[in-house]
């Protein structure tokens, strides 16, 4: 039900259209900051009749019930990542099963007076060919990478332009977030304001939004459908995710791209996650700095990239002969409503998420035997997790739990979208990566269900993928393989 003060404007901004005279004011004669002779009790009286004159409906609104959609699945067919392990999802995955750690001493600026100097910094990446070169001068490279990850998802699903050309581009859209935006654009134009308001960048407002990487991508693409972003810290990915997924299942949109992209590994992002007292300062030996459930973590490190999934309607898939990796098979978000950094003590947001995730999954818990765990090597927050999902699993015989986090940082925003894609390629390969540097288990933890310091074999029935936001955002998302 509308507010009577939504009410009231919509009849004044209507009145005012007509340019009619305004009949709520009418109500109150000689209403003006200039007369005070209006007996007060008569003036209320008025008023209030005006009241029930703006409360009334302007005309009986009627509504068609929405015809029923018929059960519509939802798949994967594509996936892109830009990684510090790797632009192809093939290779990214490689480099995982085969236990490479991605983070290294930073090395774009000179960060020796930090606490912190290391990261999963990306060392080597293009955008030609991706991005048009008058937009890759000007863009943040969370945008370029992006584009790139989002178009590399294109080409790996085989949505080629012939494809694309053929595509009803009103049912196709674009759900790509970002945690933190363009941060280095916005920093480079309060520079330059230093000097003068003329050398700002033109494009700092668009290109530091965290919408317009998707915005940009559906304008390349022409794509019509759902298009926007959702911003929920490090949870973000995952949320982008599932409202794709939902957009397809309600008959809103036939195929979407969805993800994550963050660049935050510059001095106000490195230095604003210090002064949170957030990250590791194992600076001697950056391969080891990740460690997510070790007894000696000291905080999570620093990531970069984009990961991209394409989902695509089952029948609309078909149609068109892609090849299909996974099935996705609902999630769940919540709130922990409880701090701004810190997991609710009890864990009860997080065993909330799985929870309605499985039922809105239709999964048991039984089914679940890979989890792609949120664990960033923070000393509070891994535990916390291991123990809500040894709450909703620690029954379950061959469950194996892993963090991607473990070799190649925290991607923030990204991290969900790079963890889906190795999810989706665990499936796919029948493999699990390893856990790295989890030499001294928290005391805290059952070993057992964490997989060892080597890739393992794995038939996977149904694999869950955690992210979880600074605010308390929680997300769950379930795939399984298609059948």
């Amino acid at each position: 039900m509308a507010s009577s003060s939504s009410l009231c404007t919509c009849l004044f901004t209507d009145c005012m259209s007509h340019n009619t005279s305004l009949p709520l004011i009418n109500h109150v004669p000689n209403f003006s900051p200039f007369k005070f002779h209006i007996n007060t009790k008569t003036r209320a009286t008025h008023y209030r009749k005006a009241m029930a004159v703006a409360l009334q409906p302007a005309q009986e609104v009627t509504t068609t019930r929405k015809p029923p959609v018929k059960e519509r699945r939802v798949v994967v067919t594509g996936m892109g990542v830009v990684t510090s392990l790797g632009h192809d999802p093939d290779v990214f995955y490689n480099n995982l099963l085969d236990g490479v750690s991605g983070i290294s001493e930073i090395d774009t600026f000179d960060c020796s007076e930090f606490p912190t100097r290391i990261a999963g910094e990306i060392k080597s990446f293009s955008s030609d060919g991706w991005v048009a070169p008058k937009f890759s001068r000007r863009m943040d490279k969370f945008m370029l990478y992006l584009l790139t990850a989002g178009k590399k998802a294109l080409v790996n699903g085989g949505i080629t332009q012939d494809v694309i050309d053929e595509l009803n581009k009103q049912k196709c859209g674009v759900l790509i977030g970002s945690a933190m935006g363009g941060m280095q654009v916005f920093n480079d134009s309060i520079e330059a304001l230093r000097i003068s308001y003329k050398k700002v960048n033109p494009f700092c407002v668009p290109f530091t939004t965290t919408n317009m990487g998707s915005a940009i991508l559906a304008m390349d693409l022409g794509w019509m459908g759902p298009n926007y972003s959702i911003s929920t810290a490090c949870a973000t990915s995952n949320f982008c995710i599932l409202n794709a997924a939902n957009h397809i299942i309600r008959g809103e949109a036939d195929m979407m791209l969805c993800g994550g992209s963050d660049a935050t590994i510059i001095p106000i992002g490195l230095g604003g996650f210090v002064a949170c007292r957030a990250l590791s300062q194992r600076n001697s030996d950056p391969t080891k700095a990740s460690r997510p459930w070790d007894v000696s973590r000291d905080g999570f490190v620093m990531g970069e990239g984009a990961g991209v999934l394409v989902l695509e309607e089952l029948e609309h898939a078909k149609k068109r002969g892609a090849t299909i990796y996974a099935e996705f098979l609902g999630g769940s978000f919540t709130s922990d409503a409880y701090h701004v950094t810190e997991p609710h003590p009890d864990g009860a947001g997080v065993i909330l998420c799985i929870e309605k995730a499985l039922a809105q999954s239709g999964v048991s818990r039984e089914d679940v035997n890979y989890i792609n765990a949120h664990a960033t090597s923070t000393p509070a927050g891994d535990l916390k997790e291991y123990q809500a999902l040894f709450h909703c699993f620690g029954q379950n015989p061959g469950l194996r739990v892993n963090s991607t986090k473990s070799m190649i940082g925290h991607l923030l925003g990204a991290a969900g979208g790079v963890e889906a894609v190795a999810t989706v390629q665990a499936i796919r390969t029948g493999w699990v990566h390893p856990n790295i540097n989890l030499e001294n288990p928290d005391e805290g933890v059952d070993a057992s269900v964490f997989v060892g310091p080597k890739k393992e074999r794995l038939d996977i029935k149904a694999a869950l993928s955690n992210s979880f936001g600074f605010g308390g955002h929680n997300s769950s998302i379930i795939f399984a393989p298609y059948k």
